[in-house]
């Protein structure tokens, strides 16, 4: 359980995406860097990363991230402005993501987490 100024939440992603022009693109170095930007972007964004892993052709990113973010804005987030910092750093635009994407929810609640906290409201 997670909590922010006005919110507890436990609310996980699983994003996964493809570059542009599906080969086996992302490996040695540029899988290193993209892993270093990805996590640079979740730090700056408050959100934290419980998994990451960069395939040759493909990448599977499991999030959790506040309720305020919608998961359109967090896909967005990671791939455009990974593509636009590694393409930064290494001149030509090199890296370029499909339009596609894939996003999933996990998360656990069990009845009686939720029923524990009525029952911590009902003394404050």
């Amino acid at each position: 359980m997670r909590s922010s100024r006005h919110s507890r939440y436990n609310i996980n992603y699983h994003l996964v995406w493809i570059p542009k022009y599906p080969r086996p693109v992302l490996t040695a170095k540029v899988a290193t860097d993209l892993k270093e930007i990805l996590e640079e972007i979740a730090q700056s964004k408050g959100i934290e990363i419980l998994g990451l892993e960069i395939m040759p052709d493909h990448i599977h990113l499991f999030i959790s991230s506040p309720p305020a973010h919608a998961p359109s804005l967090l896909v967005n987030w990671f791939k455009g402005i990974s593509a636009r910092i590694y393409n930064h750093r290494w001149g030509a635009p090199y890296l370029r993501w499909t339009n596609s994407y894939f996003v999933g929810t996990a998360g656990t609640v069990t009845a009686e987490t939720i029923k524990q906290y009525i029952e911590e409201q009902k003394s404050k």
